[in-house]
């Protein structure tokens, strides 16, 4: 998934297991709180402003949504600005404050360490405190509340159970990552390409990197060592048995990809009408692309699984899917006014309290929803499509892995999404890969140890 601003997950000090992150992500109690706008009339009109949509996959459904709630009361208007989807998020608003005119409201990850010194603190705020601490984590620098959450994601492999159940392929059977290449066999002999491996920068970069990292320790701290490796500089990753057999997972999806590889964010569309429309059976990406599969193909069950990179049976990893959260609302402390951040607080409070709000959010697809997993209690509406249960069976069963994306530095991802298009065009190898991966790391911030840039 492409985040403007934002790429799947990205922040600096989640401390708690993502587990137990995941899981209270789905508490839901009967609390609604009504927008504050509705309830109180305001001294001045304010016209709030946002970069971004949240992502553009439901950016249809946001704007709908901003449409509501501007008509839901008359002392804020919230404004939509777009921002180069080319560039960085850093890229986009650091010219913005240059000329004095950055947004209200801002959504990312991993840059909320450099934009910590100029929002609000959302200590003591009532959408605050209808998450749990674990979410918030994150988004909390230096004590400092920096951002709420959007949703929970999860990515892995989705596959299409119509054509899965057409080549007698039963995803929960598959434990290795033999098992996986047998499935890939199946679904071709059934007159269907394999798998869609997306070449997308993003997707490489913030997803597919992060199945080598969430995997390089079973727990959190040996991975967090990892990542204190890369950036002494002293980690080789050809040593380790855990990268090479990720680097075997990469070649065998490789190998079965149905389609030639695509480096442009047309790749995304191609994937989502071939997984649809059953010309792929599975395909390496996220439950942010379910809205889209639905609306190609309303009447199919799209599911996820893990991507089991051993081939050891009963290895740490290969039973899990990597569960998190994409992106933190940030709301400006330095150029707004005190109005614009009123109106600011409010249509979030108004997003995810209100019942209407709610729709937005948790609905399905076909009924205008962004599909969104709740993350704040007072959630009466639920998703209720076949990949977010899956996705909850996963979370209940304790089988998820820690978005380790969470921790690489500002821009990183763009840099290990190149690298990784590179692999997949076959214009390095596997071990020049893995040195462009270690360069990029060389010499980082260690901020998932606290360290202040």
């Amino acid at each position: 998934m492409y985040v403007f601003g934002a790429y799947p997950l990205k922040g600096s000090l989640m401390k708690k297991k993502i587990g137990v992150l995941a899981a209270a992500a789905l508490v839901a109690t009967a609390v609604v709180i009504p927008s504050t706008a509705s309830a109180a009339a305001c001294p001045k009109k304010a016209t709030v402003t946002m970069l971004g949509t949240i992502k553009p996959e439901i950016q249809n459904e946001f704007l709908a949504a901003v449409k509501s709630y501007n008509s839901s009361q008359k002392c804020y208007t919230v404004k939509s600005i777009p921002g180069d989807r080319k560039l960085t998020f850093l890229q986009n608003v650091t010219p913005m404050y240059a000329a004095k005119n950055a947004p209200t409201i801002m959504y990312t990850l991993q840059e909320i360490p450099d934009m910590a010194d100029k929002v609000m603190d959302w200590k003591g705020s009532k959408l605050a405190g209808l998450v749990s601490k674990d979410l918030l984590a994150a988004a909390n620098i230096g004590g400092k509340q920096v951002g709420v959450p959007s949703t929970a994601e999860a990515f892995g492999l989705l596959y299409n159970k119509t054509v899965l159940d057409k080549a007698g392929v039963d995803p929960k059977k598959i434990k290795t990552r033999s098992d996986l290449e047998a499935a890939f066999k199946k679904v071709q002999a059934s007159g269907t390409g394999a798998v869609r491996f997306s070449a997308i920068w993003w997707s490489l970069g913030a997803h597919f990197s992060n199945i080598y990292f969430t995997n390089a320790a079973k727990t959190q701290e040996g991975r967090l060592k990892v990542l204190d490796a890369m950036a002494d500089g002293s980690k080789n990753l050809m040593a380790d048995p855990v990268f090479k057999n990720y680097l075997a997972t990469f070649e065998l999806l490789k190998k079965y990809n149905q389609a030639k590889p695509n480096t442009t964010d047309t790749e995304y569309d191609a994937s989502v009408a071939d997984l649809a429309s059953g010309k792929a059976g599975f395909w390496f990406m996220g439950n942010w692309a379910e809205p889209n599969l639905l609306q190609a193909s309303p009447n199919t069950n799209f599911g996820i699984m893990p991507l089991p990179i051993s081939d050891t049976a009963g290895t740490y990893g290969n039973d899990s899917i990597s569960v998190g959260i994409p992106g933190y609302f940030m709301i400006d402390a330095k150029q707004s006014t005190k109005e614009e951040r009123a109106g600011a607080v409010d249509f979030l409070t108004w997003l995810y309290t209100s019942a209407k709000g709610q729709k937005f959010v948790a609905g399905p697809i076909e009924e205008g929803g962004m599909n969104f997993i709740p993350v704040y209690k007072g959630f009466k509406v639920q998703p209720k499509t076949f990949m977010a249960k899956e996705i909850s069976s996963y979370v209940v069963g304790g089988k998820t892995l820690s978005w380790m994306n969470t921790y690489y530095p500002a821009g990183g991802q763009d840099k290990y999404g190149a690298s990784g298009q590179k692999l997949m065009t076959d214009t390095i190898t596997g071990e020049q890969y893995a040195t462009e991966l270690q360069d990029a790391w060389k010499g980082s911030v260690k901020t998932w140890r606290g360290v202040a840039k």
